[in-house]
């Protein structure tokens, strides 16, 4: 019997149609962590269950806030594995979890960091989405996060539809906020009700000065959580508040 000499070539997960299956909101903060983490924290990433469930629930850079068990996490990785969308690796003393978000879902790098960030943190505008993800990449100027969310958002059908849809302007808002659709279509009049966007008599400059701030503390304070939480699993120590 003859073999034939061509090798086949590896099989590559294909492109994930959300629209087929929508991510449930555990599945959602579970992803959008690891692709946090992987940015923010590279040294103590890929992530243990404990720094993953640690990192789903904090209490800054989340809306909503969440309250995760490590078994609705467990759950969560398992579905995620099953679309490819996570990778688990062996070799240490504790299982380890990594995103693959970008080679599943075949999208750009940058694409993938504003998804994260929708994701993490709820509908934005092109201009807080830049302020909020500086930890994770710069981009150049708000025309180039546009660029990036016109590009999901207009993304065909062959590769699984859009991924963001840019919001009605809510009232008394300057600017359009866009949201993820990895969980499936929004409700933007609901989103709408919940909008904190008011008519501030600070200026743009301010805002934009004040957000940055914010972001910086929140950023610090996510930072030293993962750093605690990395030195409390090397030293065989439970976190504050566990057994």
């Amino acid at each position: 019997m003859t073999q034939d000499p061509t090798p086949m070539a590896p099989s590559r997960p294909r492109g994930h149609d959300f629209t087929q299956r929508p991510l449930s909101t555990a599945e959602c903060r579970v992803l959008g962590t690891l692709m946090e983490k992987a940015r923010t924290v590279p040294d103590s990433y890929p992530l243990t269950l404990n720094t993953l469930v640690s990192g789903c629930n904090q209490k800054s850079s989340r809306e909503p806030v969440m309250n995760l068990t490590d078994a609705a996490v467990l759950e969560a990785l398992d579905a995620l594995r099953a679309l490819h969308l996570v990778l688990e690796s062996s070799g240490s003393r504790v299982t380890r979890y990594e995103h693959n978000f970008m080679r599943a879902v075949a999208v750009p790098e940058q694409s993938a960091v504003l998804l994260g960030t929708l994701v993490l943190r709820g509908p934005q505008t092109a201009g807080e989405l830049r302020l909020n993800t500086e930890r994770w990449y710069k981009f150049l100027d708000i025309a180039s996060v546009d660029a990036f969310l016109e590009e999901l958002q207009d993304r065909s059908d062959e590769k699984g539809g859009a991924l963001v849809v840019k919001l009605p302007r809510a009232p008394g808002a300057r600017e359009q906020r866009w949201a993820h659709l990895l969980c499936g279509p929004v409700d933007a009049s609901l989103l709408a009700q919940s909008s904190n966007t008011s008519n501030s008599a600070a200026t743009e400059d301010e805002l934009i000065a004040l957000t940055r701030r914010l972001a910086t503390l929140e950023n610090t304070v996510a930072a030293l959580q993962d750093q605690l939480q990395n030195l409390n699993e090397q030293l065989g120590l439970s976190q504050p508040g566990q057994p």
